[in-house]
């Protein structure tokens, strides 16, 4: 098989999504059982009735502050520095300890590809037996080894570059011939220009792979016009690999290892497919059950399958942040308050809370999108639901449905700080 990493990639849809509910109530009762930072989180929720998507969305998101609030109360008491998420101890089934900001521990389990990285390397070109150039960090972060880890279960050597030391990396680069390179599109063009004004060729380097920051198209091309295919994934430190870029260039390909729901941003509601919301995550990873753990990232689901064959659900990739909270007159402002007053209103299909003014002047409007044809009335229950929720006054503005830009946005902040 040359063009797929192995067969569930092209499996028909209806049985990938049959093979993962069948496989949420045991991870679900899994993470309750072996898990106590889940067998809170969860208490209320009998693991035999989570078997679709609509059950699924009726558990609690969990977002990273609340993990790391987890994680900070347990050290303070001398207890579990993971917070209760782990199922796994110290010793031989968790080779690494990993910490983000925060600091977040992350812990790595012993299972072959851990961070089932291997999927993405390949999709983005490399094969068995090559040698991979891997310049993401291996210091306190799990870049470095989660790529690692995937290029050794593809079968890849690698050396492992690191960051800085750009002459020295140039030096590996010429002397060793990878195939390609894997860490962030910044560093390789400093190494690429680099190469350059130390006038050392590096012909065998034709592929990478990409991840931990933005890749716009002028990037891409500028890649491209030197010889180098670049391709993005999707990972993050707590769930690993999400979603991969493909040859089609359409989107990111979800990772057949996870389940993803695109959300409504401050809540756990799913929105339409095409509508930017919170990316939010399940995985299936049985050393750290992460049940819809919210990334606080945007992106939106496209229709239809990737050109490639590949038949999982495609997302458009990174569009942003989801957490919008907004200190208004004093006030914070969460886009759950928002969705809040929203759901007391069946009528409005969406809404957008607009922070305009200057520094101690806050104007506060929250346009809703409805069809109603009787909108003074709904204007002022609305503005009394706003002093409800959010203890602030605010103008209410009535728009028709559509009139909104579909970019994720609950709260926007559009105020003059000169």
């Amino acid at each position: 098989m040359t063009n797929y990493f192995d067969v569930l990639e092209t499996r028909d849809h209806a049985m990938r999504e049959t093979t993962l509910m069948a496989a949420l109530p045991g991870q679900v009762a899994h993470a309750r059982k072996s898990s106590a930072a889940l067998a809170d989180i969860l208490k209320d929720v009998n693991p035999t009735e989570v078997t679709s998507r609509a059950a699924l969305a009726r558990l609690p998101v969990t977002r990273k502050h609340e993990l790391l609030e987890r994680q900070q109360a347990s050290r303070s008491a001398g207890s579990d520095v993971f917070g209760g998420f782990s199922t796994v101890g110290y010793g031989a089934r968790m080779p690494r300890i990993f910490s983000s900001p925060g600091p977040i521990y992350e812990p790595e389990g012993a299972a072959r590809d851990y961070w089932r990285m291997a999927r993405a390397i390949y999709a983005a070109g490399f094969r068995p037996g090559e040698l991979i150039h891997n310049c993401f960090s291996y210091h306190f972060v799990p870049a470095g080894s989660m790529m690692e880890s995937g290029a050794h279960a593809l079968g890849c050597t690698v050396f492992a570059g690191g960051t800085g030391q750009t002459e020295q990396q140039v030096q590996a680069m010429a002397q060793l011939r990878p195939a390609g390179y894997i860490g962030t599109p910044s560093f390789l063009k400093i190494i690429v220009d680099k190469a350059a004004d130390m006038g050392v060729p590096l012909p065998s380097m034709t592929k990478a792979m990409f991840g931990g920051e933005a890749f716009p198209p002028s990037l891409r091309d500028w890649f491209a016009e030197r010889g180098i295919a670049g391709y993005q994934c999707y990972a993050t430190a707590d769930l690993g690999s999400i979603a991969y870029e493909t040859s089609a260039r359409e989107g990111l390909v979800i990772d057949e290892g996870v389940i993803v729901e695109i959300v409504r941003p401050g809540t756990g509601d799913p929105v339409a497919e095409g509508e930017v919301g919170e990316v939010v995550v399940t995985t299936l990873n049985p050393d750290y059950p992460l049940i819809r753990f919210g990334t606080g990232d945007l992106s939106a689901v496209l229709s239809g399958p990737c050109p490639t064959g590949r038949t999982n659900t495609r997302i458009k990739g990174w569009m942003g942040r989801a957490d919008q909270t907004t200190k208004i007159r004093g006030m914070f402002v969460h886009p759950g308050q928002v969705a809040d007053i929203i759901k007391r209103f069946p009528e409005v299909t969406r809404a957008r809370l607009v922070v305009t003014g200057e520094m101690a002047n806050d104007v506060m409007t929250l346009k809703v999108e409805t069809a109603c044809s009787g909108p003074d009335a709904l204007v002022a229950k609305i503005g009394e639901a706003i002093r409800d929720v959010t203890k602030l006054r605010g103008h209410v503005e009535v728009l028709l449905p559509g009139s909104l830009p579909n970019d994720g946005k609950v709260i926007e902040d559009a105020r003059s700080y000169q």
